[in-house]
C-alpha cells in the first residue's frame, strides 16, 4: 500500500453512498464472486470488472489515494449508467479490497484502467474522466463532492444535537426502558449522513445503558463529549489546524498521511486485534529508536479474520513511517520496510504513574475524545487493590488501576508472575479507567512478554 492510499473499512466505504439504494446495493456487490479481474496499483487505483445479474459487465475504476483535507470519497469511475457518485459498483469494489489484499492483489494495470480510467468515448458519465487522463483525477468534482458530503455531515451533527437534547428533555431514564430504539436508529442517521464515527460512538452509548450502578452518570458523560464532537464540526472552520484535523477524524472522515515519512528502527511495543460485529481492527504501537517517537499503525481485516499486517513484538523494523495529522499525531502509515524486523535491546524510557497521568491530561486537553494514551512505566510492581489489581511506583506512594488488556485475567497473571513482588517496566495504555498493561519486560535483559 502506497503512502497516499486510504484504507477504509466497510463502515467508511458504505457511509460514502450518496443515497440508501446505493448504499444496499453496493453492499450485495462486495464479494469476490461478483468480481473478476480486480486488482490494484501501488500508485493509488484499484479495478474490476462486475458481473451484472443480467449478464452484462461494468468496468469500474476507483482511485484509493485521498489528497483533500475533508475528503468526499474516492474519485471513481465505471461504464454503468448510474448518474449516482459513487455508484453502487464503485461501493462494491472498495468493500471487496476492505475484505483484505488477497482479494485485489496487487497487478499490472490492465489497457482498460489507463486509457481514461476503463471508460471508452461515448459511455456513461458517472466518473469523473479527464482530458486524456486515467479519468480519477478532476480536482473540481471531487471539491464538489467534499461540499456535499461535508453539507450532509453538518445537518448529521444538527439532528444528533436535536435528539441528546429530546433525551436530556424526557431524562436519561427513558434510555433504560424495553424496546428503546434511539440509539440504533440515531446510528443510522449518521451512517446516512456520511459520518461513521458519530455513528460509532452513538452506538457506544447503548452499551453504557444499565451497565453498572453509576450508567446514569457515564451515559451523560458520554453525550456531553458527542455533543462537543459535533459542535467541534459545525464550528471547525474557528479551530486550530491541529484540533480541526482531529474532529475530521473523529467523525469519520478518512485521512491521508502528511509531511514527509520517517525513517527509523521501529521497536513493535505491542500488537492486539479488537474484534467487531463488522471488522477486524488491529492495533500496533511502535517507537522510534532514533526519534523517540511513538506511533500507532491500525490494520483491518474482515470480521472473524486477522489483519495481513503483523509485526513481532520485541523486534525492531527499519522502516518509513508517515504520520497522519490531527493532535499528538499519534497515527501513522508503515511505509516501505528496508529490512526483516531484528532483535532490539533498546527499551522504551519510562515515566512514574504520576507523570503517566499528567501525560493523558495534556492529551485531552488536545483531543477530549482521547480514550487513552501510549505510556511505558518504570519501576512498578503490581499489587492487589481490593476485588482488582493497581500498579504501585516502587519507589513511591502513587498507583494507577489495572484494567484488563486483550488477553483478559491471563495477561494479569503473566504480569504478575513476571514481576514476582519486584520492579518491572511496562507498556501500555492510561486512559480514564486506568493503566492497560499490553507488554513488560523483566529487569536485566529479558525479551518483551505479551501481557
Amino acid at each position: 500500500m502506497t503512502q497516499q492510499e486510504v484504507r477504509r473499512t466497510a463502515d467508511q466505504v458504505l457511509s460514502l453512498a450518496p443515497d440508501s439504494v446505493s448504499r444496499k446495493a453496493g453492499s450485495k456487490l462486495g464479494v469476490p464472486e461478483r468480481w473478476f479481474g480486480a486488482g490494484r496499483s501501488r500508485e493509488g487505483v484499484v479495478w474490476g470488472v462486475c458481473r451484472g445479474g443480467d449478464g452484462t459487465s461494468y468496468r469500474t475504476v476507483v482511485g484509493t489515494a485521498d489528497p483533500l483535507p475533508e475528503s468526499a470519497g474516492p474519485v471513481s469511475d465505471c461504464t454503468c449508467p448510474s448518474r449516482r457518485s459513487p455508484c453502487a459498483h464503485a461501493l462494491g469494489l472498495l468493500l471487496l479490497w476492505a475484505r483484505g489484499e488477497e482479494s485485489v492483489p496487487v497487478a499490472e494495470t490492465p489497457d482498460w484502467v489507463t486509457a481514461r480510467g476503463g471508460r471508452s468515448p461515448g459511455e456513461g458519465a458517472n466518473g469523473t474522466a479527464g482530458d486524456g487522463g486515467s479519468g480519477l483525477v478532476d480536482p473540481e468534482a471531487a471539491r464538489r463532492r467534499a461540499e456535499r458530503r461535508a453539507e450532509r455531515i453538518t445537518a448529521g451533527a444538527a439532528e444528533l444535537e436535536q435528539r441528546l437534547a429530546d433525551l436530556l428533555r424526557s431524562g436519561l431514564a427513558t434510555a433504560e426502558r424495553p424496546g428503546y430504539g434511539l440509539w440504533e436508529e440515531t446510528a443510522a442517521r449518521m451512517v446516512d449522513a456520511q459520518a461513521p464515527g458519530l455513528a460509532a460512538r452513538v452506538r457506544e452509548l447503548d452499551s453504557v445503558v444499565a451497565s453498572g450502578p453509576d450508567w446514569p452518570t457515564r451515559l451523560l458523560e458520554e453525550c456531553a463529549l458527542l455533543h462537543l464532537l459535533g459542535r467541534g464540526w459545525q464550528h471547525r472552520e474557528r479551530l486550530p489546524g491541529s484540533l480541526a484535523a482531529t474532529v475530521r477524524t473523529r467523525v469519520g472522515l478518512p485521512s491521508a498521511p502528511a509531511g514527509p515519512p520517517v525513517r527509523d528502527h521501529w521497536l513493535v511495543l505491542a500488537q492486539y486485534d479488537l474484534p467487531d460485529p463488522r471488522l477486524t481492527i488491529r492495533r500496533i504501537w511502535l517507537y522510534g529508536i532514533g526519534s523517540g517517537r511513538t506511533a500507532l499503525v491500525l490494520s483491518y481485516g474482515p470480521a472473524g479474520r486477522a489483519p495481513d499486517l503483523a509485526l513481532p513484538v520485541g523486534l525492531a523494523l527499519d522502516a518509513e513511517l508517515s504520520a497522519h495529522p490531527g493532535s499528538g499525531r499519534l497515527r501513522a502509515t508503515l511505509g516501505e520496510r528496508f529490512a526483516p524486523p531484528a532483535p532490539a535491546t533498546v527499551r522504551p524510557p519510562g515515566v512514574t504513574t504520576t507523570e503517566a497521568t499528567v501525560r493523558y491530561g495534556e492529551a485531552l486537553r488536545d483531543d477530549p475524545w482521547q480514550e487513552s494514551v501510549p505510556v511505558t512505566l518504570d519501576d512498578v510492581v503490581p499489587v492487589p487493590d481490593g476485588d482488582g489489581w493497581q500498579v504501585a511506583d516502587a519507589s513511591g506512594d502513587t498507583a494507577l488501576p489495572l484494567v484488563q488488556g486483550p488477553a483478559g485475567r491471563s495477561g494479569l497473571w503473566r504480569l504478575v508472575a513476571l514481576s514476582g513482588g519486584g520492579p518491572v517496566k511496562v507498556f501500555g495504555e492510561c486512559g480514564h479507567r486506568g493503566f492497560t498493561p499490553l507488554t513488560a519486560w523483566a529487569p536485566g535483559a529479558g525479551e518483551a512478554v505479551r501481557l
